[in-house]
């Protein structure tokens, strides 16, 4: 049990159906679309939509997004991506032509189609009992009319002022500077395209005038983008990758996402007895961080596009995960060569939520146009600012996640849930770019080795051995104390106090008694809610 004298919150506890987001708006609209006919995938879609306009420098609908769907009735889960591919005009070797070494992050070339409407749609059409035009109102009416902005999102937004450009400052700056909390933003020329969503599914964005407005903006700027990339982007379906740790299994989605990172993690720290350290010390979080820079390592060499990723099979058998963990000195950081954490690291932008419904059929979402305002560029017509994921690609020659027309970069976010006796026990999500792997191992192992119930599990502190928002070295959130740090550096980490809070989470734990259990990161604005 917590200390109620200690700030913090409780973690939400309800009979019949539970959401966690990232924003209070967008849980209340999953509640009401749940408490009005809808299931989980209705209310995920409809809440996901929204967190569009209430974080629009997280995400939007130029943006991508990753589900798992558990069922109503099964204990299977399915996976979907709703990644975009790149433009097919794109070419390594042009761009290596041109001198450069990387992907342009913020450069037009970094753009590549947007797959979360198509994944919406997807999910709306395959699992949905709503109508999409009724799962889309709550959402139309709020970016017609506008939201009060909330407090960590004008924080975020203040910081990217000067980093706009074009379109996307007329859109996103609408008074000339960024939205102070409190103060009203609306999209209406967004709610016109969600109108045009609701009435035509997926056709409604992918042809006509708005896939327009997007090509022509993009072609304006450079691109290669063209009609037809648009009117080819689909979602696809997989099976999950799952693992086990202790006495649950960790579900996470399969590649293009950086998914199976966080199971090659939670394999190499199930060497060590974890539950016998302290949870906020040095000791664990020496051997989290060692572990964290050797499967970075894995994943950067390995994960790609679906087609392309090829020693999956690799990451995920015991032994690898036995022979990277006999490199780990418990006392002391190894010398190991600098990871190469590509542009993929230096964000921070993504929304989750996670929905349990009546029928405990649960959907972990994420959604996200990837850094801050994606590549700081808008369509002109419509404001749909577009998302630059190609920066997750690499140049260099014959790596599987060499940059090439019609495939998709390796992704950042990641859904997760967790099973436990083959039955779900939680789906969750730890937003944060980089960091999110290493956040999915935290968080389960603060509910598996150390018993904290999912509020505890998020709201513990949290250490991250990888570049975040550009900066490198072991950070530490303020949460630790002083003695832990000189521990670490005594070990040999080259360590920094974080000046932000490492990503955000959500959880619902399915409890046995059959009571959800819902919890939301306070690093967020977001909330809790069932009924």
């Amino acid at each position: 049990m917590r200390n109620f004298q200690s700030p913090g919150r409780s973690a939400v506890y309800a009979d019949s159906a539970m959401v966690a987001t990232s924003h209070p708006l967008a849980a209340q609209v999953a509640v009401a679309l749940l408490q009005n006919g809808g299931n989980a995938v209705d209310a995920a879609v409809g809440a996901g939509v929204l967190l569009g306009l209430c974080e629009p420098q997280m995400a939007g609908l130029g943006g991508d997004a990753f589900a798992l769907i558990k069922p109503a009735g099964e204990e299977r889960i399915v996976a979907l991506n709703g990644s975009g591919r790149a433009p097919e005009g794109l070419n390594a070797q042009t761009l290596r032509d041109r001198g450069l070494g990387a992907v342009p992050v913020y450069g037009v070339e970094a753009v590549t189609m947007p797959g979360a409407v198509d994944a919406f749609c997807t999910m709306s059409r395959d699992w949905g009992r709503l109508d999409l035009a009724q799962v889309l109102a709550p959402a139309i009416d709020y970016f017609e009319t506008g939201v009060p902005v909330a407090p960590r999102v004008a924080h975020d937004w203040g910081a990217q002022v000067d980093t706009l450009h074009g379109d996307a400052r007329r859109f996103f700056l609408p008074l000339g500077r960024a939205p102070r909390a409190g103060e009203r933003f609306a999209a209406p020329g967004q709610a016109e395209v969600l109108r045009k969503i609701a009435a035509h599914g997926r056709d409604g964005f992918y042809l006509g005038a708005v896939a327009q407005d997007m090509i022509d903006s993009l072609r304006a700027h450079g691109g290669t983008h063209t009609m037809d990339d648009m009117a080819a982007v689909a979602s696809t379906y997989s099976d999950p990758v799952i693992s086990p740790y202790r006495d649950v299994e960790l579900v996470e989605h399969a590649p293009n996402g950086q998914g199976a990172t966080a199971n090659l993690l939670l394999n190499i720290l199930s060497h060590f007895d974890i539950a016998a350290l302290d949870p906020m010390g040095a000791e664990r979080t020496h051997l989290e961080a060692e572990a964290t820079r050797l499967a970075f390592d894995a994943r950067d060499r390995f994960i790609a596009d679906a087609d392309a990723t090829t020693r999956l099979a690799h990451m995920l058998d015991p032994q690898t995960a036995a022979q990277l963990a006999a490199l780990i000195n418990p006392n002391r950081a190894q010398a190991h060569a600098q990871v190469a954490l590509r542009t993929e690291a230096v964000h921070r932008d993504t929304v989750y939520l996670t929905v349990v419904d009546r029928d405990r059929m649960a959907v972990s979402l994420i959604y996200s146009i990837y850094h801050s305002f994606g590549a700081r560029l808008a369509s002109a017509r419509y404001g749909i600012a577009f998302q630059n994921r190609g920066a997750g690609f690499t140049l260099e020659r014959g790596h599987p996640n060499e940059a090439a027309g019609g495939k998709r970069p390796m992704h950042t976010i990641i859904p997760g849930m967790v099973r436990k006796n083959q039955r779900l026990l939680m789906p969750f999500g730890v937003m944060g770019g980089a960091y999110q792997p290493c956040g999915h191992a935290r968080l389960v192992s603060n509910l598996v080795d150390y018993g904290m119930d999912p509020q505890q599990a998020i709201d513990a502190p949290r250490a991250f051995a990888g570049l975040f928002s550009g900066k490198d070295g072991l950070a530490l959130e303020t949460g630790y104390c002083g003695a832990v740090y000189d521990a670490l550096a005594a070990k040999g980490h080259a360590l920094r106090w974080s000046d932000e809070p490492l990503g955000g989470a959500q959880a619902i734990v399915l409890d046995p008694s059959g009571v959800l259990i819902g919890a939301s990161d306070p690093r967020k604005d977001g909330a809790a809610l069932g009924y």
